[in-house]
C-alpha cells in the first residue's frame, strides 16, 4: 500500500552490520561465505522484528491512537517478543560460536556473525525503527495538514 513502511523496516538493516563488524573485530574473523550466510540470516531476523513493530503500530493507529501513543504502546508491548526472539537465537548460536571441535572453521563464524548482529539489532529494532516511524509519519501529517 505504501512505500513508507518497507522503507522504515529496511532502513534498520544496514545498522545491524555495525554489530557484525564489531564481532569480527573482537574475534578476528574475516568475511567468508559462511559469514555472508550469517548476515543474510541476520537480515531476515531484523526485518521480521521491524515488521512486527511497524505492523502493530499501524494497527494501533487504525484503532485511533495518536502517533506518539501508538509508537510508545507498540514499543512497550513488542519489547518482550523482540527480546525473547533475540535472546533465544543468541543462546542457540552460542554453542556454534564457541565450538572447539570438528567443523569449527565452518560453523563458528556463522554463530559469531549472528550473535554480534543480534546484539545490536535488538537495540535498533526498539529505538531506531520507532524513531524513524515517528519522524516519517509526523512529516506526512504536517504535509497533509498544510494542504
Amino acid at each position: 500500500e505504501s512505500f513508507k513502511d518497507p522503507f522504515i523496516i529496511m532502513f534498520a538493516v544496514p545498522f545491524t552490520l555495525v554489530g557484525v563488524v564489531l564481532a569480527f573485530l573482537a574475534t578476528g574473523l574475516t568475511l567468508s561465505v559462511t559469514t555472508f550466510i550469517g548476515v543474510i540470516m541476520l537480515m531476515g531476523i531484523v526485518v521480521n522484528n521491524g515488521i512486527v513493530l511497524v505492523d502493530y503500530t499501524n494497527m494501533l493507529r487504525k484503532r485511533g491512537y495518536s502517533l506518539y501513543d501508538a509508537v510508545t504502546e507498540a514499543g512497550r508491548s513488542r519489547l518482550r517478543p523482540i527480546l525473547m526472539t533475540t535472546l533465544t537465537t543468541i543462546l542457540g548460536m552460542l554453542p556454534m560460536a564457541l565450538s572447539k571441535g570438528m567443523g569449527k572453521e565452518m560453523y563458528s563464524p556463522l554463530g559469531v556473525t549472528i550473535i554480534g548482529g543480534l546484539l545490536v539489532s535488538a537495540l535498533i529494532s526498539l529505538i531506531l525503527i520507532p524513531a524513524i516511524y515517528t519522524s516519517i509519519n509526523e512529516n506526512s501529517e504536517i504535509k497533509s495538514a498544510n494542504k
